[in-house]
């Protein structure tokens, strides 16, 4: 017997719910969670591989999914997460538009009337969940709003790995019928059903969810593009700021003191050590460059960097110039924070240390008295008040 309420026949009325507009709607959020997908997998090639505590699958030569990140274009990094950010908010009024479409599937009875069927609604309620999951965790970190006491990175990876599995296997399933949509001009179709007139139309359903998604897109991608724009990213947390700072010094836990007279950056390489304070920095070639520093969050912002070639320190080190370098940083009262950096990143034309920013000494928030600035690498990276080089030091933990 079918049970009571939302089981029984007839009782979702909407004549706009079915095939040609679940087909439709279906189709632009495959052309979006594509982008979404790809320009996700590759911020973690770019972001992750080889931070300490966060590695999730092993940087690796002959691991054909992993290589080391190019510096060029410099604004590559940011593009790309720009899109994945920007791109995540558009799915998201489409997927409630789907979700909305095909809600009276949820109450088909029986359940599943074979296990071919029991397996098709199983990897259903697997990307249902895990867009919601990806979304969800996507927007809050995009906030910087944790409530959830995870690791967010690696959830966030294995969460994009179940979805990408999941919608792989409901495509397959359900590109049948979709082509057969367009094939039949469905979608073009007046909608013809016994009920009277519907209060919206496919066209309506559609043109309302694109309107949400504008909505999104119009209040955050000017933090994206930055400049004068950041201030129309009414959705984004750092829209006031035309230099934005993640992490302040007082939350990491640095102190005039720590980075005062005293200061010293401490080059190794092997049994060699060489130790450099900010006036021997000041002393050194200076190079100057107007590169953007992008982070996960999706902001980005250009400005004017001086200081000393990376590959420059790592000659004054004594390294050879296939050699690879740990950055470390001095957070959260004496704990480290550290970095890794390739060769080929080292050896990058416009990588420096950053001892100044438009000209002036960095603030002690932008990293004073140094900090990492390599092309096209994301703002994690980019190291703030750095205390000491290790070349050729095993990076991974």
């Amino acid at each position: 017997m079918r049970p009571p309420g939302p089981f029984r026949e007839g009782f979702f009325r909407s004549p706009i719910r079915g095939p040609v507009l679940t087909g439709i709607l279906g189709s632009i959020l495959l052309v979006l969670t594509a982008i979404v997908a790809l320009t996700g997998f590759l911020s973690h090639i770019a972001y992750m591989p080889d931070l300490p505590g966060n590695a999730i699958v092993p940087k690796d030569r002959d691991f054909p999914l992993t290589f080391d990140w190019p510096t060029s274009p410099s604004w590559l990094y940011a593009l790309t997460q720009g899109l994945h950010t920007n791109v995540g908010l558009v799915v998201i009024p489409f997927v409630l538009a789907k979700l909305w479409s095909v809600f009276p599937r949820l109450f088909v009875w029986p359940p599943a009337k074979s296990p071919a069927q029991a397996i098709e609604r199983l990897s259903i309620a697997l990307l249902v969940s895990s867009t919601i999951f990806q979304l969800a965790t996507g927007v809050a970190n995009a906030q910087y709003w944790y409530p959830f006491k995870f690791n967010f990175v690696v959830a966030h990876y294995y969460g994009a790995i179940v979805f990408v599995a999941a919608l792989a296997i409901h495509v397959i399933v359900k590109m049948p019928m979709v082509l057969r949509v367009y094939k039949d001009r469905e979608w073009i179709k007046p909608i013809r059903q016994d009920l009277d007139e519907p209060t919206i139309s496919r066209r309506g359903v559609i043109a309302f969810a694109g309107a949400g998604a504008l909505t999104l897109l119009l209040g955050n991608v000017g933090q994206s593009i930055g400049g004068p724009l950041r201030k129309t990213a009414l959705f984004a947390p750092r829209r006031d700021s035309g230099f934005p700072v993640n992490k302040t010094a007082r939350q990491a836990g640095i102190t005039p003191a720590m980075v005062g007279d005293d200061y010293q950056l401490v080059l190794r390489a092997g049994q060699r050590v060489t130790s450099l304070t900010r006036e021997d920095l000041l002393a050194l070639p200076q190079h100057t460059a107007r590169l953007p520093i992008a982070c996960v969050e999706g902001w980005s912002t250009t400005q004017e960097w001086t200081g000393v070639r990376l590959s420059d320190l790592r000659r004054r080190a004594g390294a050879s110039e296939d050699a690879t370098v740990l950055v470390q940083s001095l957070q959260e009262a004496g704990v480290l924070r550290r970095a890794s950096l390739s060769a080929d990143q080292l050896g990058a034309d416009d990588a420096m240390l950053a001892l100044k920013v438009n000209g002036e000494d960095l603030s002690l928030d932008h990293g004073y008295p140094a900090r990492i600035i390599v092309p096209a690498l994301p703002g994690v990276h980019n190291t703030k008040w750095v205390a000491q080089m290790d070349f050729n030091r095993e990076a991974r933990t």
